[in-house]
């Protein structure tokens, strides 16, 4: 009786994380055809080229999924130093004159065969499994400065200088958030932590922004995007217009406006714009509460797994996920600066698809240990 137990815990699924992933997926492909069809008809003269590619892309990444989901988590404690050397090479070698593809100033992505792929998806799971395993590993010494907290902040280092190279400035908030949370989640000194983030890592972030005339002129566009119309403050204006014309109810699918070359990259960074002006209050809150149903689950699934490892594993991806989820809302909403980051499962793109649906397919490899 326990081995039959065992083995229908093997082979099934926490549909309250699977359901909210597949409608947002769902919703996202739509979308991205609705988004894109008429930049799709005008440059390749195919109004289904990014729908296609996304749809491709959504079947790569279910099968992403299924393997994340049967591949037992532990194996990722004994891979750890590989995933995060393999994920250092990519970030390198993106960076190599004729190996990175510059896509609007940032080099961020590698061709492969037919496929263009983004390094830093892979790193940002890398990334979680490196800190988590030697979060877990370090636990009878983790309050030692020079043990449970520097080494940590010496890899996010590493990562964050690979990453500002390309450049992609949201990708390293992401990273320092990230880590950061782990890092208190894994019982690392509170006071080594805000002491840091206020001396130094606040400090970098200042100069950073005062250090290029660009992205100064972005931090001033959020406070006041009119006083930049045709400039940095042109993508919020009108993701903004595309909301408030989008009132409760939308104008309908297919019917915005803004898409039509006013708002940039709106099957990208501003697809939330798009499903705000189309589907209107409504379907902004319904993306809201799928991505809250997510958050939720993956923090029970991290509350609930015994092994430590485990524990922080989920947290990571779940983080991972939902973060960039609401970084990229409330830049959408002109509540953050522009970031430059993707709505996870919603936003068109390949490897940000196919990495975060592996992910949730880890994600469930965790919670189907925990029914074993």
């Amino acid at each position: 009786m326990k081995q039959t137990n065992q083995k229908a815990a093997s082979l099934s699924y926490d549909v309250t994380v699977m359901l909210p992933v597949l409608l947002l997926t769902g919703i996202g492909i739509a979308m991205v055809y609705s988004a894109s069809s008429a930049i799709a008809l005008q440059n390749y003269e195919d109004e289904y080229y990014f729908f296609t590619r996304q749809l491709i892309s959504a079947g790569i990444g279910f099968l992403a999924f299924l393997i994340g989901r049967y591949i037992p988590y532990q194996m990722y404690r004994r891979t750890s130093y590989l995933l995060f050397a393999g994920s250092m090479a990519l970030l390198v070698v993106v960076l190599l004159e004729g190996m990175g593809r510059e896509v609007k100033g940032s080099v961020r992505w590698i061709d492969f065969l037919y496929f263009r792929f983004q390094p830093v998806e892979l790193a940002r799971f890398a990334l979680i499994v490196f800190m988590g395993y030697s979060i877990a590993k370090k636990q009878d010494r983790i309050e030692s400065f020079a043990i449970g907290f520097m080494p940590h902040v010496v890899v996010l280092m590493i990562f964050s200088i690979l990453i500002l190279l390309q450049p992609d400035y949201g990708s390293v908030v992401i990273f320092w958030a990230m880590g950061w949370l782990l890092m208190f989640a894994g019982r690392v000194s509170l006071r080594q932590l805000v002491t840091t983030a206020l001396l130094v890592v606040l400090p970098a972030a200042i100069f950073l922004i005062f250090s290029s005339s660009y992205r100064l002129k972005r931090v001033l566009s959020f406070w006041d995007p009119w006083q930049y119309p045709k400039a940095e403050g042109y993508q919020v204006i009108h993701s903004l217009m595309g909301f408030g014309s989008g009132g409760l109810w939308g104008k309908g699918f297919g019917q915005g406006y803004q898409k039509l070359f006013y708002l940039p990259d709106p099957h990208t960074d501003f697809i939330f714009s798009v499903i705000g002006e189309e589907g209107g209050l409504r379907w902004v809150l319904i993306v809201i509460g799928l991505y809250l149903i997510v958050l939720w689950r993956g923090l029970t699934i991290a509350k609930m797994e015994r092994d430590f490892f485990g524990s922080l594993l989920a947290l990571g991806i779940t983080v991972s996920i939902t973060l960039q989820a609401v970084i990229n809302m409330a830049v959408n909403l002109s509540l953050l600066p522009t970031k430059g980051l993707t709505l996870p499962f919603l936003s068109y793109g390949g490897s940000s698809l196919v990495i975060n649906l592996g992910l949730i397919g880890v994600l469930m490899n965790i919670w189907a240990s925990q029914k074993r």
